[in-house]
Parts: C-alpha cells; structure tokens; sequence
C-alpha cells in the first residue's frame, strides 16, 4: 500500500526539524510541497536531495489528480508545507482527503506549528482554545472579531503584517482597550518577539511604521486575570 508522509518542518528556526522528519525524508520516493524553490533550500540544508512536485492553492483539479496517480504508482511519498505542519493554512488537505478517497496510507510526523509555539509560551488558559486560522480579510471580518467578546477560552489565529495595525484597531473597537492579549511576531526566527498586555498596549507597542514579520495571536478569555 503506497503511504502518504505529512511531514512537520521548521516554522523559523531550522533546528526544530525532528530526527524522524528527516529520516523520513531520506526515505521518500518524491516530496510534495507548495514552493519548490522554498523547500529546496531546507533540503539542501539537510543534504537531502529528492525529486520535488509543486501542490498550493493555485493548483488545478487535473494537477491534484496527477499527483495522487503518482502517489499510487509508488510506496512512499513525504508532503511538507512551506512551514510548520501541513494542512494548516495551505492546500495540504485537499491532497490528504484525495489520498484518503484512494485508499492511500497517511502517516503523520508531527512537529513545529506556530500557533502551538505562541500558546505554548502564552500564559493563557490552553486546556480548551479555539485556532481560527487566517481570519477573514472582508466579509465576515468584523462578524469573527465581534465574536471574541464573551468567547471563555483563548482564541488564536494568524494575521498578516498588513493588516496587523487594522487589527488592534478593530480588537479595541470591538473588544476594548483593556482586553487582554498575547502576540507572537517571528516566531523562533532570528527576531523572535512575544508581547503580553492589553490591546491598548499592543498599540503603543507596535506603532512603528516600519513593523515586519509573521503574527500569530491569542485572544484571552473574557474575564482572564493576568
């Protein structure tokens, strides 16, 4: 039965790649990922040299199907996101769904993921959250926000460093000046920053113009304590 390796690779730091993952890798027929120019980089770091086939969100139907005919034609396949685990924020599960449907082996190789690495370093409450992903851009973006105000447990997405300053305006509209929050800019990457304080602070904190990075946010509860 030809398997399906979903592979966890490093959100910034290149280090996190586990020993499995790699052993994985090496194992592999082909690899599967969204940016071949992207992961070549982490497997020429790794000395892991294996033919590379593209799969993102602009993929056709007919690509996707070529894909799992090749999945089929051989025993084991690796697909790795551009970071962190697959899946998450990318095209990954179209692909596992497909390989489900054509009774294709999965096998999961867990590892880093941004929203875990900011949870983890918190300090909010994480025996039960709500991951939103990317929230919305447009429509339903105030609606989602809107709904954070009496949520009892954390709730954590990403937020793209363009909309970022959008954002805390919208969290101190919606939600309040004092609403607690915890935000996580470039996580394990060189620049690595977490921020912890209230929506009033973020703004201060963050109010350069020249601000870069990957967000990942965490809302805490309603009546959280800090």
């Amino acid at each position: 039965m030809p398997q399906l390796f979903i592979v966890a690779t490093p959100i910034g730091n290149r280090e996190d790649i586990t020993l499995r993952a790699i052993k994985t890798l090496e194992s592999v027929d082909f690899i599967i990922c969204e940016d071949t120019r992207h992961s070549g980089l982490l497997l020429s770091h790794l000395g892991i040299k294996k033919p590379l086939k593209s799969l993102h969100a602009k993929s056709s139907p007919a690509q996707l199907e070529k894909l799992v005919e090749n999945i089929k034609s051989v025993k084991k396949i690796a697909y790795i996101s551009d970071a962190g685990t697959p899946g998450i924020s990318d095209p990954g599960f179209i692909l596992i769904k497909k390989c489900i449907q054509n009774d294709i082996k999965i096998v999961p190789i867990p590892g880093p993921g941004a929203f875990l690495a900011l949870l983890s370093a918190a300090g909010l409450p994480m025996n039960e959250f709500f991951f939103a992903g990317f929230i919305p851009h447009k429509k339903g973006r105030q609606t989602f926000i809107k709904s954070l105000e009496n949520r009892d447990h954390t709730v954590v997405f990403y937020e793209s460093v363009h909309r970022f300053p959008r954002l805390l305006d919208e969290v101190q509209e919606f939600l309040g000046p004092n609403r607690y929050m915890v935000v996580g800019r470039e996580l394990t990457k060189i620049h690595e920053e977490i921020f912890r304080g209230t929506v009033s602070d973020a703004q201060l904190h963050f109010c350069t113009e020249n601000i870069k990075g990957e967000f990942s946010i965490a809302i805490a509860p309603n009546n959280f304590n800090s």
